[in-house]
């Protein structure tokens, strides 16, 4: 070699090192310009150690499952390594970050790879890059300085959090913080939203398709019709990563890709899933709540970012089965109503004149969300009008699954006014925990709770606490006896307006009753006769002790039920009986968590003790001859027994049954409150107006109206064995009773005595 060629080659030499280290000194220094904040904010030592993300609140059931969340944005509930499958993480790794587990947070190989390909091959972000990405570095950038200004800001905060975290948090960080579409916010949403499942649960197939849309959840998102082919080429992608990095071999990965996409798609909206009406009722109460409690630095509790754990007594296997026994009884019901509005002239009302239907659909127009928008919009009434009489498109609630239609707004109202409305409520009375709550037919077309909210007129199923104030007051026995006559209570007594003379719904007169038989046949004039031996005022005072919030006007009516009352307070007092005199308050939450797990309250609920021990048995007593020969004797039936309507469930039930039966003027109101020992079910079914009913008693009383839904209801309750709901006789209280219930005995005792002194008299003779 020349002297003059050594000397050219140490040129070059020091050419090329003075470019490496200069552009090496370059990088570094861009990377201490943007760790000193030149580029931008980043996140400080404690933004890294709690780094700050909307979190959804979970309300949980007492069975351990989610019935659903709390969000405005982003339904997230972030959860630890130990909860994801290792099919997922497997399938991550393999496929976003090849070395993830040799890096400290930068992948120099990729990012020279994408340099030198243009990002032809593939781009060089780490999953801990795109983690940083997620948390800190949210907005777009819009030139090529500012694109890179940001990826050196997130190689920055890579390196820092690759400090501060472990690998596995980091991975749990990056899926608890990743978008998946159809409001599926973190890994655990997408997991429940795509497969009805778990993220620890989820298999080969299922986590290839969730990794697969992180590229883009939307151009590879498996339930849209225009990304399914997508979806699957890029699941197939996944395998391919898969069999590349040795996580499967070649031909689990030629099996994997010959199969189709697979997901249940199960949305987690405020109007989907179990327990709605429940849900948005909790909403309520826990904005009251957070109001009323703090953090510790001060702040208020915000339900839908805090991730709070609220943790409920709900069980969701008896709400599932209350769901599916409303849905069942009520689309069948709701076939025989249209049936019969086919020959009403003023469908779906009935004893009303025109100018009250003008009034009703008046009222539901300015009440619909349609109206409020265009008030808001600043629309005359003229122009408001107008659009409720020009035809659109629209979809709407059927029995047979939501269709698309077009119609008027004017005739949607009368539409939804054609479906009879129901709900029900599920209480156990020695905790008073709630466990189902059914608030009406479908709660997107549906919104008025018929559980809490709606309070209507409850018939006969009051009766039970004029009959248990004469038992409790005057230690009346269900075996006394009342005639079975017109009784008349004269107005100057109470103060009322008039004489009160309320007659028979069957108008069947005559004899005596037994006050179990009277209640059994629910027997207007007997409870009349009843509630003037004790007075209203102390039936009210009953009432309202038992769990009865509403106030209740004490004049004789009420005891045939002439007040508005709710499904919730009828529960809630009946369970009075059932939980031996003593109530206990209804309670929905058991406790309530923070994202931490720190138990923030717990809740307990009010007890007072209101009847006797002896007077609720006597009362339950009473009420178990409505199901032996009253009007709830089909819950023993094992057949269809009701020739008017079909039904088609044939209950069957054995056990003891406490229950009472309720229908209202017209057949506005049709009800059921069931009890056995550790359960206390109510249900009401009518119209959204009192004007919507059927026309007949035969369609429209209680018992076929909201019984067959109790019935179904508790048959799948009975036939899930881990419920332990009782089939068992109610409790007798210890000793003997000083009130005699057994009428047979009392027939027989008197028999005796009658024919002693007949033959005293013969002897004297």
């Amino acid at each position: 070699m020349t002297e003059k060629t050594t000397t050219s080659f140490t040129k070059y030499l020091k050419w090329f090192w003075g470019i490496f280290l200069g552009g090496f000194s370059f990088v570094a220094f861009l990377f201490l310009l943007a760790s000193w904040g030149a580029f931008g904010e980043l996140p400080t030592f404690e933004q890294l150690e709690n780094p700050q993300s909307d979190l959804a609140t979970e309300v949980i059931s007492a069975d351990g499952k989610t019935l659903g969340k709390y969000y405005i944005k982003a339904n997230r509930t972030p959860i630890q390594y130990k909860d994801l499958s290792p099919n997922l993480v497997k399938a991550l790794v393999a496929t976003e970050d090849e070395r993830f587990y040799e890096h400290s947070g930068i992948d120099f190989r990729g990012t020279a790879r994408a340099f030198a390909n243009l990002g032809r091959k593939g781009g060089a972000s780490t999953i801990t890059q795109q983690l940083a990405k997620n948390l800190f570095n949210k907005g777009g950038a819009s030139s090529l300085l500012k694109r890179l200004s940001q990826k050196l800001k997130e190689w920055v905060v890579a390196v820092k959090l690759e400090r501060q975290y472990t690998k596995e948090e980091i991975m749990t960080m990056y899926l608890n913080t990743q978008g998946f579409l159809f409001n599926a916010t973190g890994i655990r949403s997408a997991a429940r939203i795509y497969f009805g499942k778990e993220p620890k649960d989820l298999d080969l197939q299922e986590s290839a398709i969730l990794v697969a849309m992180l590229k883009n959840p939307r151009q590879y998102n498996p339930h849209r019709k225009v990304s399914k082919k997508k979806s699957l080429q890029r699941r197939n992608v996944v395998f391919a990563q898969m069999a590349k990095n040795g996580v499967i071999t070649q031909q689990e990965k030629d099996s994997l890709q010959k199969l189709p996409l697979k997901y249940k798609f199960t949305p987690e909206s405020h109007s989907d899933g179990l327990a709605t009406y429940f849900r948005e009722h909790l909403k309520q109460e826990l904005k009251t709540w957070a109001k009323n409690n703090s953090k510790p630095n001060g702040e208020k509790y915000d339900i839908y970012r805090d991730g709070l754990k609220v943790y409920t007594t709900i069980d969701s296997r008896m709400q599932q089965y209350a769901e599916n026994a409303l849905t069942a009884h009520m689309a069948n019901l709701q076939s025989f109503f249209d049936k019969e509005q086919k020959k009403n002239r003023t469908a779906p009302f009935y004893d009303i004149e025109k100018s009250d239907i003008s009034r009703i659909i008046r009222r539901a127009k300015q009440n619909s969300d349609r109206y409020k928008r265009l008030k808001a919009a600043g629309k005359s009434e003229k122009e408001i009008e107008k659009n409720f009489n020009t035809e659109t498109d629209m979809r709407v609630f059927s029995w047979k699954g939501e269709r698309d239609t077009v119609m008027t707004p004017y005739d949607s109202i009368i539409y939804y006014k054609h479906f009879l409305r129901s709900g029900l409520t599920s209480i156990e009375p020695q905790t008073g925990h709630i466990k189902a709550w059914v608030g009406g037919i479908n709660h997107k077309y549906f919104k008025y709770d018929a559980v809490q909210k709606q309070k209507r007129q409850v018939g006969s199923t009051f009766k039970p606490f004029v009959y248990a104030t004469a038992i409790n007051q005057l230690k009346m026995s269900p075996c006394d006896k009342l005639p079975n006559v017109k009784y008349t209570i004269p107005k100057e007594k109470y103060g009322m307006p008039e004489d009160w003379t309320p007659k028979n719904a069957t108008n069947d007169y005559g004899g005596e009753l037994t006050l179990k038989d009277a209640l059994a046949k629910s027997t207007n004039v007997v409870t009349a006769q009843l509630i003037d031996k004790v007075s209203p005022i102390n039936v009210a005072r009953l009432a309202e002790s038992a769990g009865i919030k509403s106030k209740i006007e004490a004049n004789p009516s009420i005891a045939l039920g002439s007040i508005d009352l709710s499904l919730i307070e009828m529960v809630s007092a009946y369970s009075t009986f059932a939980n031996k005199g003593l109530r206990v308050s209804p309670m929905m939450i058991t406790r309530i968590e923070d994202k931490n797990g720190t138990v923030l309250e717990e809740f307990v609920p009010e007890t007072k003790e209101v009847l006797s021990e002896e007077s609720a048995y006597v009362i339950l007593d009473l009420m178990k001859g409505v199901t032996q020969s009253g009007s709830g004797v089909r819950l023993r039936s094992k057949w269809t027994t009701h020739s008017k309507i079909s039904t088609g469930f044939p209950y069957g039930f054995t056990n003891p049954i406490a229950g009472k039966t309720g229908t209202t003027q017209n057949q506005s109101d049709g009800w059921f409150m069931g009890i056995v020992p550790n359960l206390v079910t109510g249900v009401w079914t009518g119209g959204e107006d009192r004007a919507t009913h059927f026309k007949g008693i035969g369609y429209g009383q209680g018992a076929t109206m909201s019984l067959p839904t109790w019935g179904l209801y508790m048959k799948q309750c009975y036939e899930d064995k881990t419920l332990n709901i009782s089939k068992e006789d109610f409790e007798k209280p210890s000793g003997e009773l000083s009130i005699k219930i057994d009428c047979e005995e009392i027939k027989k005792v008197e028999g005796d005595v009658e024919k002693k002194e007949e033959e005293e008299d013969d002897t004297d003779f």
